[in-house]
């Protein structure tokens, strides 16, 4: 390739060469000082334009467009973790809410269990209160009836014994038709006992 370009050089050397000349051979004398030989410095730099324009479009192009391409994807990091992060503190709140309301729920649920247990605890406690008072006033009622039934026994009994005992002191002092009409109202005594 710089030999194809050596051609190209020498012809711009010598067009640079008559343009010195015709301004006054100023530039000359400082190229032939330095020994720069301008068909050479031209095709260096067409060289250096090549190589340049070669590693701008291969090299540092693709490289800048990676490097821009990764400050995208840090960006999108950064925005991504910033959200995740608002997400995060926002679930933390819904969980913490959450986790208040189970608490309060079973504490009303305890609650309405202890209430529960208590009426339950009152209820069987009446109910057994109730039926001490009625095996009480069963108990009672069976007392008095015996007692009325004792009593009724010991009347009847009482009875019989003043009748046999008046009948024993009559039957001695008594005529017989007295004997007979008091053996009667004894016996309609014992009758309506």
């Amino acid at each position: 390739m710089i030999s194809a370009l050596l051609p190209l050089a020498e012809a711009t050397g010598h067009a640079v060469e008559a343009a010195h000349q015709a301004a006054g051979g100023g530039i000359t004398s400082i190229i032939d000082t330095f020994g720069i030989k301008p068909e050479l410095f031209l095709a260096q730099a067409v060289n250096f334009g090549i190589v340049a324009a070669l590693l701008w479009f291969f090299a540092f192009k693709p490289v800048l467009a990676t490097i821009d391409e990764r400050k995208k994807q840090i960006a999108q990091g950064l925005a991504d973790a910033a959200e995740i992060k608002l997400k995060l503190a926002a679930t933390q709140q819904e969980s913490l809410a959450a986790l208040q309301k189970a608490q309060q729920e079973a504490s009303a649920i305890i609650e309405a269990a202890r209430k529960t247990s208590k009426e339950i605890a009152e209820r069987e406690s009446k109910a057994t209160a109730d039926r001490v008072a009625d095996m009480l006033a069963k108990g009672q009622q069976a007392i008095e009836l015996e007692h009325k039934k004792m009593l009724q026994e010991a009347h009847g009994e009482i009875v019989r014994l003043v009748v046999k005992t008046t009948q024993a002191v009559l039957t001695k002092e008594l005529s017989e038709g007295d004997r007979s009409r008091f053996n009667e109202a004894a016996s309609r005594e014992l009758a309506n006992v």
